[in-house]
């Protein structure tokens, strides 16, 4: 993520929503600023005998709506404007879906990679023993983010659990299925955006068979690409931290998840099936229907955008394209389905796996996929149709459905004129 003030960046999106309605100035006033950030030095004991700190986050950006909810990431270069940024995201991305949740957020700054199994499951349960005072199922929620993954999230919710002595699955998502996790929630993100994409095709006049681009071939990337080959679309280009692979006829998918499943590059893959290595930063120029960002934060800027050949961007990742980027994409009349109505299929099914935790009754893979369905089709049609309504782009019609929800919630509370006679 950029580190020239992102949360700055971020709230040019609120102002811009709020041109678009008429709402009183205490909810901007609400939103401009997190509720409170938290950090801590977390020390833990590594395998060598020797004893290292890593400094730690936990946001919860605004709670007006709900709980605040919001995964936690593990990253070198993480940092507390990053934190508090994806937080305020969060806060919108729930709004969108209608989730009686706010935004929060958490990170570690270090790099996963290079600490043991061991090490690792130590700095997850050091983080819930720091943060346990502001975390909790009515309060602050967690769930993965980057380089975050269900035993993670199996270990924090095990040492809630025993600090607070009592089983409490439902303080966090994402968990694994034998732990209380949801079905479903390995694809969601990837699922909710397919789902957004196949209900818009004809609004947005995409073609029955589409030539895919995607960048980043993590969990979510690898999960857009099954599924958009299971419905007869080709995936022309991926890409991953080592390069990017090629073939216009359509890439071998299976082979490429083989190839990430074994710990290798996508570039494994060069020289089967017609795969061509590709340059990472000529990704973003192949020509293409789709372009689906699955990677990290502004990974679509001023230098690229120009180059982009897609109709459509897709943003499974948060914050990929930056403010100016967007502003030159429009002008070329590419759409973007914005992150925080494209990817918000993972908050959602981590909603379902809250609801199941606390209900003690769990679903069916197929009633989460059809739950799933119907609140991505009925969020993005909404947002659609204030696009179309108000003549802007479909991020900032994102936002203003989004800023419209808070703004009743926060409204309700009462604002100047109600206290001034």
């Amino acid at each position: 993520m950029s580190q020239d003030n992102p949360l700055e960046n971020a709230l040019v999106r609120l102002d811009e929503a709020a041109s678009h309605l008429d709402i009183d100035a205490d909810v901007i006033e609400k939103l401009k600023f997190a509720r409170e950030t938290t950090k801590v030095r977390l020390m833990i004991r590594m395998d060598d005998g020797s004893r290292k700190s890593f400094i730690a986050w936990r946001c919860r950006y605004d709670d007006t709506r709900g709980p605040t909810k919001g995964g936690i990431r593990y990253h070198p270069e993480s940092t507390a404007e990053e934190v508090e940024t994806l937080a305020f995201w969060m806060t919108f991305k729930c709004a969108v879906m209608n989730l009686p949740y706010g935004g929060g957020k958490g990170a570690i700054q270090v790099d996963p990679r290079k600490l043991s199994k061991a090490e690792l499951e130590r700095l997850s349960r050091a983080y819930i023993q720091a943060f346990a005072r502001i975390l909790g199922p009515d309060r602050d929620i967690p769930a993965p983010d980057v380089y975050t993954n269900s035993m993670i999230m199996g270990w924090m919710a095990d040492e809630y659990s025993q600090m607070v002595g009592q089983s409490s699955p439902a303080v966090i998502t994402g968990k694994p299925i034998a732990l209380g996790g949801s079905l479903g929630r390995d694809d969601a993100t990837a699922r909710g955006g397919f789902y957004l994409v196949r209900h818009l095709a004809a609004d947005l006049g995409l073609s029955e068979e589409l030539h895919v681009t995607i960048q980043g071939f993590g969990n979510a990337g690898q999960h857009m690409a099954k599924l958009m080959t299971s419905d007869g679309h080709k995936i022309v280009a991926v890409s991953d931290s080592e390069g990017a692979v090629y073939c216009a006829s359509g890439l071998d998918v299976a082979a490429l998840i083989h190839a990430k499943q074994n710990g290798r590059s996508v570039l494994a893959t060069v020289g089967h099936g017609g795969h061509e290595a590709l340059a990472s930063e000529d990704l973003v120029g192949v020509a293409c229907d789709v372009l689906v960002p699955a990677a990290m934060e502004d990974m679509i800027h001023a230098r690229n955008a120009g180059s982009v050949k897609a109709k459509l961007i897709v943003e499974l990742a948060n914050g990929p394209v930056t403010p100016e980027a967007d502003a030159i994409l429009e002008k070329m009349g590419v759409t973007i389905l914005p992150d925080i109505l494209a990817n918000a299929g993972g908050v959602t099914v981590s909603y379902f796996e809250w609801v199941q935790n606390r209900q003690c009754y769990y679903w069916e893979l197929e009633e989460i996929h059809s739950r799933l369905r119907v609140i991505m089709e009925r969020e993005g049609r909404a947002i659609w149709n204030v696009a179309k309504d108000k003549g802007v782009t479909m991020r900032t019609a994102a936002y203003v459905h989004a800023l419209l929800r808070l703004s009743q919630a926060i409204e309700a509370h009462g604002t100047q004129s109600d206290f001034v006679a």
